[in-house]
Parts: C-alpha cells; structure tokens; sequence
C-alpha cells in the first residue's frame, strides 16, 4: 500500500515526541526515516524504524547524547559519538566535513561510539546538495564471512560517493555483499526469488533464495575475493581514523551498535567544463544498449530520484503490517 509522504513523516515525528525526544530532533529523525522510504530504500526507512525505537528504549541509543569533538589535525577532525541517534551524529560529521571541505578544500571526519546511520546514501545526497564530493563509510556487526572462510567475520561495511551535478546527483550507494542484510530480509518477508545468487545455502552452494542465505550466514561479498578486501580495509580505516570499535568489538555485543563511521569531502570546482565532463562520462555510460528492449542504463541515484517522484505523487510504498506497527505505538 501507499501512504502520502507528509503522513509517514508526521507519524515517524509522533512516535519519536512520546519518547522523549526533543521536538528539533524529532523532527530530523522522522524527516531522514521518511525520506529514505521515499526514495526505495525501505530497509532503512520505515521497515528500520522499529527497530530503532526498541534500541531507544533498551538504551543502545541515547536520545539526549550531544557529539564532542575530541580532535583537530588540520582538515581531519575526531568525534566521540556518545551512542547518541547515528542519523543526527552522521548529518553533524558531513556538514563538519563540507565546511572543512569549502574552507581547506577536503574535510574528514572520522567518528567513534555512535550507532546506525540508516541509509548510508543520505549522506551523500547531503554533501552534493551542499555542491561537494562526498565520501563515507562505516563499520557494521559481522555478517559477512571473509573470502575463503565460513564464518561471519567481516561487517557489510556500506561505502558512499557522491558526485553533484545539476540534472541529478550521482551517488554510489553500496554494500560490500552481493545484497545488504536488509535486502535479503526484504526478499525473504516477500517471499521472492534473487534475481542474481545472493549467498550459499548450508551445503555450500550458490543460492537465489534469500531465507536460505539468511540461515546459513554466508552472503557473498561483491567481486567475491574483492568484496571481501573492500570489506576489511573499511573497517581499517574507520577504526583507525575514529580510534573507535572495530567490527571485532561490535560484534562481541550481538547488538550493531557503537560503531565507527568516516565522512571525508572535497571541494568540487562549480564551472562549465567541470559539468561538462561530468555530463560525458553519464552520457557514454548511458549510451550502452539496455539488456532488454525498452530499458535503459541507469547512473548510479537515477532510480532513486525516479523512485522519488513517484512517492511523492503516488504515495510512498509501505508494507502494510509495518506501517500498522508503526500506527500503534
């Protein structure tokens, strides 16, 4: 079903007021849950926000919890988190590393002892909205075993770029698994098949089925071998810049909370010929002939901003049995 998108924005604000948080931040939570539904990431939009409430209240999260900034080195600041909402730290380290970023020409803000961003791609789409590159990345819970190993040792560790550009942002949004986790939970709960092997089932074998690959814990990195590298040089170097928990220590507390995180941005210069390259690399990119007839080649974040017109003039897509929760809190 599909509910107007001021709807699910003011329910999310309800919710968060009756537990307590301010109505400032109320009002940031609920507007960044609603508008990663809006744009088709319903993993971390409405289907997350569940979730997020009950790590309020077993206080995982710390509604009140303000970032301290801990560090200065030039254009490289460290934060200290507080486990305070990851979505309010997360918007705080961009917007430090766009300034840092318009003042030095690249910014990097590395942050420890926070929790869940949710979308990564929002901050992304947050860096270009304020015209700069934008890079950044956490680390999760293990839930990806390295190459070559069975078991879950490595976090599906989300990694962002964004690009600005006028007739539409381009920003790289991905997992460093073949699926995210919540992907994988979203094809399970709809009951459909992979388009593409996700993972192996528990004898070992490639596998379209989504519940098959939840069970046996063995989701497949992007690139194979690759996947599984980009994967551990992620949690390097949010570890090591945030002097933070690595997935190791995230782990040990069967709860993804407590995290590292890593936003850097560079300044882009806004000119004619800048645009103009940029427009060449989407337009060859584009100019490919679609695998199937009447399709065409997407840049990365074109379905998002299509996914997003289409909500706001439908209504935004929700699962019913969710969104009925979400009422009754």
């Amino acid at each position: 079903m599909r509910v107007p998108f001021e709807q699910l924005q003011s329910e999310f604000n309800r919710v968060l007021l009756s537990l307590d948080f301010t109505e400032e931040k109320a009002a940031l939570l609920a507007a960044t849950f609603a508008e990663n539904s809006r744009d088709g990431v319903y993993t971390h939009g409405l289907n997350r926000f569940p979730t997020f409430v009950d790590f309020v209240n077993e206080g995982l999260v710390k509604k009140n919890a303000e970032p301290l900034k801990e560090y200065v080195f030039g254009a490289l600041e460290r934060w200290n988190g507080n486990l305070g909402p990851g979505i309010l730290n997360a918007r705080i380290c961009m917007d430090r590393a766009i300034t840092l970023a318009k003042d030095h020409g690249i910014g990097c803000v590395a942050i420890r002892n926070t929790n869940h961003w949710m979308r990564a791609g929002a901050y992304g789409w947050q860096a270009a909205d304020a015209g700069v590159i934008g890079i950044c990345f956490t680390n999760t819970i293990a839930n990806l075993p390295p190459w070559g190993g069975l078991d879950p040792r490595l976090g599906n560790n989300p990694l962002v770029m964004a690009v600005p550009r006028k007739n539409g942002h381009v920003v790289l949004d991905m997992a460093v698994s073949q699926y995210s986790v919540g992907k994988l939970n979203l094809y399970k709960s709809n009951q459909q098949k992979l388009p593409l092997p996700g993972g192996y089932d528990k004898d070992g074998n490639l596998s379209y089925d989504a519940a098959e690959i939840l069970e046996s814990q063995r989701l497949l990195p992007a690139g194979f071998w690759k996947g599984s590298g980009l994967s551990l040089m992620l949690d390097l170097l949010a570890t090591a810049l945030s002097q933070g928990n690595s997935t190791a220590k995230i782990t040990e507390s069967e709860k993804e909370s407590n995290v590292s995180q890593v936003f850097i941005c560079l300044k882009a210069d806004h000119n004619e010929h800048t645009a103009q390259l940029v427009e060449e690399i989407i337009d060859y990119a584009k100019s490919s002939r679609p695998v199937k007839e009447g399709q065409s080649v997407l840049y990365p974040g074109e379905n998002a901003l299509l996914t997003r017109k289409k909500s706001m003039e439908e209504g935004v897509w929700v699962d019913e049995s969710i969104w009925n929760k979400v009422l009754e809190m």
